[in-house]
């Protein structure tokens, strides 16, 4: 009964193609041959497949051989289904006896089968678009970056200024003074400097003037140079391994653009060295990519020509739905959790509320760095690799977390050390702060750029790019900072603070800066007493004697680098 209902196609009809096919040989004999047919044009497509993988076309253009590869499979699919329906269409319509309905409900399922064939390779080609599209829109992105950066350190001599010429500003800026500023103009090295100049509150002056009309097809040209030549030193063994990297490896050894521009990114769009990466980093890149809402496109396209087939076969979709509905109650039962978690993923994913590499602390106090989110759980890695929190994903949008890196681009670095009573405060106060000065320039990472955020990069002291420690910095930020904190058991605690880029920067500048405090404490005789109680029975006066004799370099100092608005005056009063 249930049958009858859902579908208007009797099993009378399919019987009868049946006895149609067993009734002609030629007719099995073309069956026989699309049997072949598809399974040749498979075995064909596995071969074209690897074939394709191989070529530096893949490598250059990966978007276009993943169209050409999902292409190809269908066409020939299609082009052998629909010739063998022409086939029998003819066979039986030149035959003496033939079976009207049979022949049309045959040439039917003919042409269901090259529509579900149409509707699984729009399927695929439709994520292939987007992705294309999103691609388009980091590379535009990756375009203003470079714009801002005047260049990335893999440029070409000069690439930057072929494309763009900086137009001075018509007033000198008041840090720089007219007079100088006319003189700056008059030398390419003043010119130079000018440009790369940050007024105090670290905005540039002047602007630039396209010289070409359509600069972000030339730097994309640019951008596909440098690919070549890294694919090219990857292939002829001039790279860092020292030996020609295959193209079509298993496991990959060498980036496809896509990863080689994504790679770019994580590394401060630094050079992109070839085969300096284990075998196996390019598939682990790839696999490692979080996962995109485009993955389930297919599913739901698929899932759309299927429901629109069965309409056509005169399939009732309410009754369907209802036949199965409680099925389908039982089953998002059974995957209630399942689907909390692809949904909060879904959330996570549309609102960026936590991203790959954030910094997040959990509400059970787990403190890491997310790895992988996935539809069913989220990896959260240990800073020191020592373990891996595995959690579902809808634990971070239905609990409590601390996200340490979403819109966050300073954190504070603080380092407390407690002086003798003793020693002068306002000393101490001078000597913390030339130590925040000096490293606000000499703490850098292994790419030598400052860790430490400010308004202006010390670079730009010396007519050098920024290293972008001063991009982004919106926040009015008055460093270092220096506090007289406390009147501790057995010291004098003060504070000293700058801002860093992220949260993980903050460990080497602590370390750091206490190296730097040690050696300006040794220098200048400030001391640090020992954690005891220490009882005088003997000349404190010779102890305040010592400490005496370096005074007045800790007056000097104290001069140049005060942080207290009452300054102490050569004959000891105070002004």
């Amino acid at each position: 009964m249930v049958e009858e209902e859902l579908s208007q196609i009797s099993i009378t009809e399919f019987e009868n193609i049946w006895m149609l096919f067993l009734s002609s040989t030629s007719i099995q004999v073309a069956f026989v041959v699309l049997i072949s047919g598809m399974i040749g044009i498979i075995s064909g497509y596995r071969k074209f497949s690897n074939w394709v993988t191989g070529q530096k076309f893949y490598y250059e253009r990966p978007h276009a051989s993943r169209f050409l590869r999902r292409v190809a499979l269908p066409f020939f699919a299609i082009a052998l289904i629909t010739s063998f329906n022409v086939y029998t269409q003819f066979t039986l319509s030149s035959a003496e006896t033939h079976n009207v309905a049979a022949e049309e409900t045959l040439s039917k399922i003919l042409n269901t089968f090259n529509i579900l064939v149409i509707g699984y390779t729009v399927a695929h080609l439709v994520p292939i678009i987007l992705n294309k599209i999103e691609k388009r829109k980091l590379e535009e992105l990756d375009f203003d970056i470079w714009f801002e950066m005047r260049g990335f350190v893999d440029d070409a001599d000069g690439f930057f200024h072929k494309l763009y010429r900086w137009v001075p500003p018509r007033t000198a800026p008041e840090e720089i003074g007219e007079e100088r500023f006319t003189e700056l103009l008059k030398t390419p090295e003043g010119i130079l400097y000018l440009e790369a100049f940050r007024t105090s509150k670290g905005v540039s002056i002047g602007s630039y003037e396209e010289l070409q009309d359509d600069t972000f097809e030339t730097w994309k040209k640019s951008e596909r140079r440098k690919f070549e030549k890294y694919y090219n030193d990857c292939i002829s063994g001039d790279n860092q391994s020292g030996r020609k990297l295959k193209p079509n490896s298993i496991p990959r050894e060498i980036f496809s653009i896509d990863i080689w521009r994504e790679e770019k990114r994580l590394n401060g769009y630094d050079y992109v060295v070839p085969g300096a990466r284990p075998p196996g980093h390019a598939t682990r890149k790839k696999k490692d990519a979080p996962m995109s809402l485009q993955r389930i496109l297919p599913l739901v396209i698929f899932a759309a020509v299927g429901l629109g087939v069965a309409a056509s076969w005169g399939i009732d979709l309410f009754v369907l739905a209802t036949a199965t509905g409680g099925f389908s109650i039982g089953l998002g039962l059974a995957l209630q959790e399942t689907m909390q978690n692809y949904f909060a993923y879904i959330t996570i994913r549309k609102d960026k509320i936590v991203v790959e590499g954030d910094r997040i602390k959990l509400e059970s106090g787990y403190n890491g760095n997310v790895h992988k989110i996935t539809p069913r759980v989220t990896y959260i890695m240990d800073p020191l690799y020592e373990s891996v929190a595995i959690i579902p994903t809808r634990q971070l949008v239905a609990t409590q977390i601390v996200n340490y890196t979403k819109e966050h681009h300073v954190v504070p670095a603080v380092v407390s050390v407690g002086v003798s009573y003793l020693n002068n405060p306002r000393q101490v106060a001078s000597i913390l702060h030339k130590v925040g000065v000096r490293a606000m320039r000499e703490i850098v990472d292994d790419k030598g750029r400052h860790i430490i955020r400010q308004h202006r990069c010390p670079n730009l002291d010396e007519n050098k790019a920024s290293c972008g420690c001063d991009r982004d910095v919106h926040e009015n930020l008055s460093q270092p900072i220096v506090r007289f904190s406390n009147f501790g058991d057995s010291a004098l605690d003060f504070t000293v603070l700058v801002y860093v880029r992220n949260y993980g920067s903050q460990f080497k500048t602590k370390t750091e800066m206490r190296v730097m405090i040690y050696e300006e404490f040794e220098k200048y005789d400030i001391r640090i007493p020992w954690p005891i109680r220490t009882i005088y029975n003997s000349n404190e006066a010779q102890e305040r004697e010592d400490i005496a004799k370096r005074d007045k370099a800790r007056e000097k100092l104290m001069k140049e680098y005060n942080v207290f608005d009452i300054v102490p005056s050569d004959d000891g009063s105070t002004e």
